[in-house]
């Protein structure tokens, strides 16, 4: 049987489980899709197309008995790891010429579920140095490129995850949204991301609050299904986690067929911090119309949460990477370099202080939410920018990304979960998106409504044209 590269999670798993497809022809099969088109976009990251793990995978999978191989989530499933996750037998890199060759102590407990979970790991996607910027490129990798227009980023940080499911280089990716790293590469590719809620996915044993709390990990698909499937394998806390998240009444996946009631969502689109380009606000009004054809209640409302956050965020992130161990500042990426430099004025009175105002405007946001079911915005100010251009100056850097990413990183702040979506194309042939907002820990809500958008507006057949 021959496969198609843009089969879904959900599809291939069932074909696999019904032996129609052999986890060794899934793997073959996908390891020649990177190999024809990695070097064009740059998904994965230099040495690390792991071929072996992946036919290692296959085999053991194939040793399975099918009672056992019925209760994994993504059997037969190809996927992928940010090059930010821990793992000992796999190098990582972080994106940096400081971490090249760097083998971790041990393997995070993501990359441990996901590996339990019955899929087959390609390799680990490319990513800016440390996860900092918004498009990949600069440091250690080559450029991810977005494969509506190579010309443009992929987005970041997690692009070489959002451009190889993009390009059909396997079903699912892992990735990793600190300020957006999900959402942006996933609104830049024309793919679906989900941002779960804070301390829905453990970050041991690598980290305890990762960037105060604001980074967390997450799934990239294709679709919202499979985007859930992916969740479900990667959701749950462990023993000494510093955050909590009440567990999901049921498996996230479920929520897909789920028909929501009515509900009050609120809309903002615009931010002090960029202005918005009149194609992304011509693409929202047009899924907000979606959203009342289905019978939801669709309110402007003022709140601009990137205002309010930005400045203690920036000091969280600026002191955060200053913290990071760098044997060789000189090999930095300028940008990178930037922002470690201003971190390490930071004092620790600063930092807790801005730790403690970002919590408490956080407090204020969600309660102006409380009345909402959900909130919906641009995921991005504007589409994916030219490589090359973002930051234009490296003393402008902040301003500029923070104008680009205004309406993702409050989210991450106030740990909400949050979900881009495909919603249309520009002019130019590039993909717009939206973002839907939950209420705290409620990722069930906005799978659920994300699910109903995409049946009224599918996007599956739509594909790059490399």
């Amino acid at each position: 049987m021959t496969l198609n590269p843009y089969i879904e999670a959900h599809e291939l798993r069932e074909l696999v489980l019904k032996k129609q497809v052999r986890p060794r022809e899934v793997a073959e099969f996908f390891l020649a899709r990177v190999e024809q088109l990695n070097l064009k976009i740059g998904a994965f990251a230099f040495m690390t197309v792991t071929a072996d793990r992946a036919l290692a995978d296959a085999s053991r999978l194939e040793k399975m008995n099918a009672s056992d191989a019925a209760m994994l989530p993504l059997f037969g499933v190809a996927y992928s790891l940010k090059d930010l996750v821990w793992t000992t037998d796999i190098r990582t890199t972080f994106g940096s010429k400081n971490y090249q060759n760097w083998h971790a102590p041990a393997d995070a407990e993501l990359a441990v579920r996901l590996a339990n979970s019955g899929g087959i790991l390609l390799g680990k996607t490319t990513t800016p140095e440390f996860g900092l910027r918004p498009t990949t490129e600069g440091g250690l990798c080559p450029p991810a490129r977005n494969p509506w227009n190579l010309e443009h980023t992929a987005g970041g940080s997690s692009g070489g995850a959002a451009s190889a499911v993009a390009s059909g280089l396997h079903p699912v990716a892992q990735g990793s949204d600190g300020g957006g790293s999900i959402r942006i590469p996933s609104a830049c590719c024309g793919v679906v991301g989900i941002k779960p809620s804070r301390a829905r996915i453990t970050r041991a044993p690598q980290e305890g609050e990762a960037w105060a709390g604001l980074s967390t990990t997450g799934p990239i698909a294709r679709t919202v299904r499979d985007a859930a499937l992916m969740l479900d394998a990667m959701a749950g806390m462990m023993p000494g986690d510093p955050y909590a998240a009440r567990p999901p009444a049921r498996p996230f996946v479920e929520e897909v067929s789920a028909h929501p009631k009515k509900l009050r969502l609120a809309v903002i689109n615009h931010s002090a911090l960029g202005p918005v380009e009149a194609e992304t606000l011509a693409a929202l009004e047009s899924a907000c119309g979606v959203f009342r054809e289905m019978g939801h209640r669709v309110e402007p409302l003022t709140l601009d949460s990137g205002a309010m956050l930005g400045k203690y965020a920036r000091v969280i992130v600026g002191a955060s990477v200053s913290a990071l161990s760098i044997p060789n500042p000189d090999l930095l990426d300028p940008v990178m370099r930037g922002s470690y430099q201003w971190g390490a004025k930071i004092s620790a009175a600063d930092y807790i202080r801005a730790v403690t105002a970002m919590h408490n405007t956080s407090r204020e946001i969600v309660h102006a939410l409380m009345p909402y079911d959900a909130l919906l915005a641009p995921t991005l100010t504007r589409p994916a920018v030219r490589l090359g251009t973002l930051p234009s100056n490296p003393d402008t850097a902040a301003d500029e990304i923070y104008g680009w990413i205004a309406f993702t990183f409050p989210f991450n702040s106030t740990g909400q979960p949050a979900i881009s979506l495909p919603n249309g194309f520009s002019k130019a042939g590039l993909p717009l998106a939206i973002q839907i907002v939950g209420r705290p820990g409620d990722e069930a809500g906005i799978i659920a409504l994300a699910a109903e958008f995409e049946r009224a507006r599918p996007w599956k057949h739509k594909h790059p044209p490399i």
